[in-house]
């Protein structure tokens, strides 16, 4: 083939090339910096402030429409039955018995002063209780009727029961006080550190990488104007929508490690431009021209991947994913138009520290990444198969992970719910904290067979009732099982006793019998979550790498992408069942939050397309230019490397910060978005990526021509 004529041969002159959206959004903030940050501190201002006035209302919608346990509680609310588990149990233990001369004064006193307090609906003492005083007669406990829902119940209101029932805990006799309610009041109380040593902990590592305080902090002040607008927002939109209450934690977990991130990859590509020898303003027009088009695509496919949450059907689960899809929203756009604006008001001090710190750094920039990358490439083979077969290894506890919700049996050994939980399986048996309600629609002999037939049914311990509601409608037993909540069980007799124990009983008496209660709806929503991951998994996997086949234009990168991420996230959910399930290191041993998995899954697969796009960006940047595969990947390496490993590492310390929290929930999600991301990218980006490429070759970009034709053009490269 001749060679080529260089263009600067021509006679004529090429027509300037047009300035792009990102190209002209930059200059637009960095002429217009005081306008862009009044504008930002403006929203922040205003929102927070119509959020202060109005409050939130955040609330749990757990209902699941079709589940046996749903049904039941439609009957039982319909019918005048009280609403179950709007309580605090109040467990106590004397050696010498509960009602003995010395004790039983001291705790009818401290109960008729409960029944008094702001909250109770009414209280129904262990000596008045047919069943509420063990055996052995050392262990009682009343129970204490709240108004209302428990986390409606005001916290001071809580505390104050507490308060007043440990009063008397003290000679010989032990108090102790469980409860839904009691949890979150306690996990109220212990919060509020993570954010800032996350926070710190970020700090620490810019400044290492950039070497100058003021450079460090713009990630985070992008970060903080993103995460505060948005916490505001949500605030005022929990009045109209079903937002959980652990939603604000989450979206700061989630928005200050992506806002830093995204902050990061631009300032990045603004600091490489400077030494470069560019002009201020034109480094940061060319740093959203080009890390801005990655910052943006990557936050789509974030996005994307919480609204596959949607698909599910449930209905807190998609609050949570709006609100953590419009956090991911609010930080690309504060990189996207704060920063700049940050970057022309400090650009002297910013330009002073970066060239400060340049020198022959600058001139061997890369070295390191791209004889790493010459390294793997020589045994792609080796690299592949031992990183694979170590990922399988630490994502095979996935497949016996054992979702459930925790109760007090996960709590700390020193908290009152943990100690009244463990008094009550002492004195009543395990089963007593997680009892099953059987609701029976149907005459009295039909409710009395279900109860005999109940009895005698392996698992039972016992069985209380039929309890008719207030029409006598409907009659309640509730069948305390002979294992834990949490344990499996437990799982199994739910599961028994509506696939084998009831149905023949219906046939039979013509009745309707459900099985509800907080333990057979944390089942439910087990099952469903079961049920619906296949297709959750198909649409978020499915519409991301619609998005990468689009961006880079092959078949072959999209499957890489989408298998590498699947295998990332599942050794991140064998981390959390070693960790939380079975107990390694710090956690007490119990099941995974049931919706954690579909959470940790979209956020993860999101967030490591971050790495992915930004990587294959540079990669196929240098193969347009090149034509050489192997190059290609060496030098997208070597410009992105130090980036992704500084971004990555920003990410486990924000979200290992919340392994600090005392919410299992928050610690079992901080722990498991940290353990992807490092593997993502250790083992992944710096490991399997290369050796995958350097396999594929020349592939890696192909694209049938058909389809080529078909298919829209969206570059991330600048044109």
């Amino acid at each position: 083939m001749p060679p080529q004529t260089p263009a600067t041969t021509s006679t004529t002159t090429a027509p300037p090339r047009r300035a792009g959206l990102f190209e002209r959004l930059a200059a637009w903030s960095y002429h217009h910096r005081w306008g862009a940050l009044a504008l930002w501190a403006a929203i922040l201002i205003g929102v927070s402030g119509a959020s202060a006035m109005v409050g939130s209302d955040y609330h749990n919608d757990f209902t699941l429409p079709g589940t046996d346990s749903q049904r039941a509680a439609d009957v039982l609310a319909r019918h005048g039955s009280p609403e179950v588990g709007n309580s605090v149990e109040i467990v106590m233990r004397d050696v010498r018995g509960v009602a003995a001369p010395g004790t039983r004064p001291r705790v009818e006193e401290m109960l008729r002063e409960v029944e008094g307090l702001p909250g109770v609906a009414g209280v129904r003492g262990p000596f008045a209780e047919p069943g509420a005083i063990s055996r052995d007669g050392t262990i009682g406990h009343a129970t204490v009727s709240l108004k209302g829902r428990a986390e409606a119940v005001p916290a001071e209101d809580v505390r104050e029961i507490v308060d007043t029932a440990r009063a008397v805990d003290g000679a010989g006799l032990q108090v102790e006080v469980g409860g839904d309610a009691v949890r979150e009041v306690a996990e109220g109380e212990g919060g509020g550190g993570a954010e800032g040593a996350g926070m710190l902990g970020a700090l620490v590592i810019l400044v290492l990488l950039f070497g100058s305080l003021v450079a460090a902090s713009l990630p985070l002040i992008t970060a903080i104007f993103a995460v505060g607008t948005t916490l505001g927002l949500i605030a005022i939109a929990s009045w109209i929508a079903d937002v959980a209450d652990f939603t604000p934690p989450i979206m700061m977990l989630v928005g200050l490690g992506v806002g830093v991130d995204y902050a990061l990859l631009l300032f990045s590509r603004y600091r490489d431009e400077l030494l470069d020898g560019a002009e201020p303003e034109q480094a940061a027009r060319t740093a959203l021209d080009t890390a801005g088009r990655t910052v943006f695509f990557a936050a789509c496919t974030v996005i994307i991947a919480l609204l596959g949450l949607v698909v599910l059907g449930l209905g807190f689960l998609q609050g949570v994913a709006l609100a953590v899809a419009l956090t991911v929203l609010m930080t690309m756009l504060a990189a996207l138009t704060l920063l700049p604006a940050l970057l022309a008001l400090l650009h002297r001090r910013i330009r002073r520290s970066v060239h400060r710190r340049a020198g022959r750094a600058h001139r061997e920039r890369g070295a390191r990444w791209r004889r790493w990358a010459a390294l793997v490439q020589r045994r792609p083979w080796l690299a592949l198969l031992v990183s694979t077969v170590a990922l399988l290894a630490i994502a095979a506890p996935a497949l016996g992970m054992r979702l459930g919700f925790a109760d007090a049996g996960s709590d700390p050994d020193s908290a009152t719910s943990r100690r009244a939980y463990d008094l009550l399986a002492d004195g009543f048996g395990p089963g007593v904290n997680g009892p099953l309600i059987v609701v029976a629609q149907g005459d009295e002999r039909a409710a009395g067979e279900l109860r005999r037939m109940l009895a005698a049914t392996p698992g039972v311990a016992s069985v209380t009732g039929p309890i008719p509601t207030r029409d006598r409608a409907v009659s309640t037993l509730i069948v305390f099982p002979d294992s834990a909540p949490q344990d499996e069980a437990t799982g199994e007799l739910v599961h028994r006793m509506r696939g084998e124990v009831l149905p023949p009983l219906e046939r039979a008496t013509g009745a309707a019998f459900m099985v509800g209660g907080a333990t057979a709806a944390a089942q439910d929503f087990s099952d469903t979550l079961a049920d619906r991951m296949p297709l959750f998994v198909l649409v978020v996997v499915g519409l991301s790498s619609l998005l990468l086949l689009i961006v880079f234009r092959s078949l072959l990168i999209p499957v890489k992408a989408a298998v590498l991420n699947l295998l990332s996230i599942a050794a991140a959910m064998g981390v959390i069942t070693l960790v939380f399930q079975h107990g390694l290191l710090f956690a007490q041993p119990g099941p995974i939050e049931a919706y954690l998995p579909v959470m940790i899954f979209a956020i993860v697969f999101g967030l490591s397309m971050d790495y992915e796009v930004f990587l294959l960006s540079r990669i196929h940047e240098e193969w347009e230019r090149r034509g050489d595969a192997a190059a290609a990947v060496r030098e997208g390496l070597a410009t992105t490397g130090s980036v992704i490993t500084a971004a990555a590492a920003i990410m486990i310390v924000v979200f290992s910060a919340f392994v600090l929290s005392p919410v299992r929930m928050l610690q079992e999600f901080g722990l498991g978005l940290a353990a992807a991301i490092l593997i993502d990218a250790v083992v992944i980006r710096c490991l399997i990526v290369p050796a995958v490429m350097r396999l594929m070759g020349r592939r890696a970009w192909w694209l049938p021509s058909a389809l080529a034709r078909r298919l829209p053009r969206v570059a991330l490269e600048r044109r």
